[in-house]
């Protein structure tokens, strides 16, 4: 049967899929964009980070009273020589999972929704492991503290601190999120959506990362993957704006 505009009533449902198809991807231009740009403004804070710790070295071995005295001599610089600038990491973090799931969710859904799961729990469990502001407190109190015996409890207390943010919360946050973005990196390499460097570089990068708990070369290894982990973020970021603007995957 022709129809009156001249074309067979037998497309009709594939033109009405595609059409469908289309109009759901453009629901997710917004977050693409916002995924995007999070992508990229954690590609900045990424070298910065590396800045500060470079020109100001945290006292990773000291005692509380080692971080008391640098949060003293300058609040700014002591709460990012705790990872000030990776809690804002963490905040970019969610609509980066949120726009990389909406975009390879159709490559494998399982797997992204593993991997983007696992970077949540991975979330929470930094923020839980963090205690900048809490050091922060202590140390105010510290100052002004009158007695020995003041003093001595602020010092336990900014010691527990301590082993909270080099604990288990932490080692569960490396580990979830390592696995969760190599998870995402394999559907991308399966996908047509994102670049094979990109995927490689997301594979190597976190694969590399989990060499943090290698005796002796562990920290090397986890320093060397940030710089892997930086391009990822910057072609991520690249086709995450592409998206958003609608160009074809």
């Amino acid at each position: 049967m022709i129809t009156p505009s001249g074309g067979s009533t037998s497309a009709s449902p594939q033109r009405v899929d595609e059409s469908h198809a289309e109009t759901a991807e453009s629901v997710w231009k917004s977050l693409y964009r916002v995924g995007g740009a999070a992508a990229l403004i954690t590609a900045v804070l990424i070298p910065a980070q590396m800045i500060v710790f470079v020109a100001s070295p945290p006292p990773l071995g000291g005692t509380a009273i080692d971080w008391f005295a640098v949060l003293r001599a300058n609040r700014l610089l002591g709460l990012l020589d705790l990872d000030l600038l990776l809690i804002v990491d963490n905040v970019l973090l969610i609509p980066i999972l949120l726009a990389l799931y909406v975009a390879l969710r159709r490559t494998s859904e399982s797997l992204m929704a593993i991997g983007t799961a696992l970077g949540f729990v991975g979330i929470a469990a930094y923020f839980a492991s963090n205690t900048a502001f809490n050091m922060l407190s202590l140390s105010d109190q510290y100052a002004a503290a009158t007695t020995d015996a003041q003093r001595s409890t602020l010092l336990a207390a900014g010691q527990a601190m301590l082993a909270i943010y080099q604990g288990t919360a932490f080692d569960v946050y490396y580990i979830l999120g390592s696995v969760s973005a190599l998870m995402i990196s394999v559907v991308m390499l399966r996908s047509n959506i994102f670049s094979r460097v990109a995927a490689y570089a997301g594979i190597l990068a976190n694969v590399i990362a989990l060499g943090l708990f290698v005796p002796t070369i562990g920290i090397y290894l986890s320093l060397g993957s940030v710089v892997v982990l930086e391009v990822w973020y910057i072609l991520i970021a690249r086709r995450l704006f592409q998206l958003g603007q609608g160009v074809p995957k």
